[in-house]
């Protein structure tokens, strides 16, 4: 058959037992009532009574009333803000009219520009093959002094 291979040696780790934490019973301090509570027993429909003491609800820390403000704060507080904002509202309209008048202002000069610039080259265009008379000045005054 064939050859058998011993297997290797295993090693066994055994774990370490923890030891439980150790507590110590905290002291019992016997505390006494300023006042003893009432004890209040309450009888059952089925005839069992049940004692115990009864306990007052906690109370609620009293709210500490918030100082009046007088109308006459409250309406100088709202008008001066009414006053800020008519000045912001105003200071804005001026602000606009003002770019408004620069930006129309722009306009008519670029419009005056392109319309001259149109007249320019319809005056300056040479008229070729137009009907009507076409007077070259420099070709006059040349004729005129070599034929003079």
């Amino acid at each position: 058959m064939g050859h058998l291979e011993r297997p290797a040696a295993v090693e066994v780790h055994q774990p370490t037992p923890l030891q439980p934490a150790v507590m110590t019973p905290a002291p019992m301090v016997a505390v006494q009532p300023g006042a003893v509570p009432s004890v209040a027993s309450i009888v059952l429909p089925d005839g069992r009574v049940v004692t115990g003491y009864a306990i007052s609800p906690a109370q609620p820390e009293p709210l500490t009333p918030k100082p009046r403000v007088s109308r006459a704060a409250v309406n100088v507080a709202l008008g001066g803000v009414g006053f800020l904002a008519v000045c912001g509202g105003l200071l804005l309209l001026t602000t606009f009219i003002t770019a408004l008048t620069a930006l129309i202002t722009q306009l008519i000069t670029l419009a005056a520009v392109i319309f001259g610039g149109w007249i320019a080259v319809q005056v300056l265009k040479p008229h070729g093959r137009q009907g009507g008379t076409t007077v070259n000045i420099r070709k006059a005054i040349f004729k005129r002094n070599h034929f003079g």
